[in-house]
């Protein structure tokens, strides 16, 4: 047998959808079985032994918090919300919001390569041999791609998962992914620990915790803000009669 044709061979593009696969069943089963037990009357329920357990097993804690909310957005489990509060409830806002950061990058990280691996190489492929509109398209996304990664990560309407799948269906490189994707979500992770590290008493009051602050004005007009110089080289770009989207 020839090794060299073997080893050009191409894998099985139902082969390249395996982790892709995986990530829907795992995040079906999640949302079947968890859906009911990541919530905040279980993390108010549970609050004194947590505590309890982080106070005498601090590294562990932080170690077995981190690999848990890899894992919700790995696999699109739910609870990520809850995972972010948590944070802030267990570790206050600093270091609790590096911890969230770390683990929500990581997460998203594996949602990007299996999308890439699955469908992105051979679908930015196909947008680069197309004509007209659609390479038009792609284009203006590779000039742009800084602006646009850190736009999707910025605007709170961008669904997380939304912004997990799209930059690896346009072949967008990893490096620029995983330092765009850790940097834009700074500011919402920042807002939601803190939110996070304010839960006793939130608890002892016997409330839920507003989770709509984000859209309030003085927070949600400097992340538009933020929003609007990811997108000023668009327009600039635009202006001086480059090609953008």
């Amino acid at each position: 047998m020839d090794r060299t044709a073997t080893d050009e061979t191409p894998k099985s593009p139902l082969a390249r959808l395996v982790p892709l696969a995986l990530i829907a069943v795992v995040a079906g089963l999640g949302w079947f079985f968890l859906r009911d037990m990541l919530t905040f009357q279980t993390l108010a329920e549970n609050r004194e032994r947590l505590i309890a357990f982080r106070d005498a097993n601090y590294v562990a804690t932080a170690l077995a918090f981190i690999a848990i909310y890899i894992a919700i957005v790995a696999f699109s489990l739910p609870g990520a919300t809850i995972a972010t509060l948590t944070g802030g409830f267990l570790f206050a806002t600093f270091p609790g919001a590096l911890f969230n950061v770390t683990a929500a990058t990581i997460g998203a990280t594996g949602i990007f390569l299996a999308a890439r691996w699955g469908l992105g190489e051979k679908l930015a492929a196909r947008m680069d041999a197309s004509e007209g509109l659609v390479r038009r398209i792609k284009a203006g996304i590779d000039e742009n791609q800084w602006s646009m990664l850190f736009l999707i990560r910025l605007v709170p309407a961008v669904p997380f998962f939304v912004a997990n799948i799209v930059p690896a269906l346009v072949n967008v490189r990893l490096s620029r992914f995983v330092i765009s994707t850790f940097l834009g979500i700074i500011p919402g992770a920042v807002v939601y620990t803190s939110v996070g590290a304010g839960l006793s008493e939130v608890f002892a009051r016997g409330e839920t915790p507003d989770l709509g602050i984000i859209f309030e004005p003085q927070i949600l007009l400097p992340l538009l803000g933020l929003a609007a110089l990811a997108l000023l080289p668009i327009i600039l770009r635009v202006f001086r009669g480059k090609k953008g989207l």
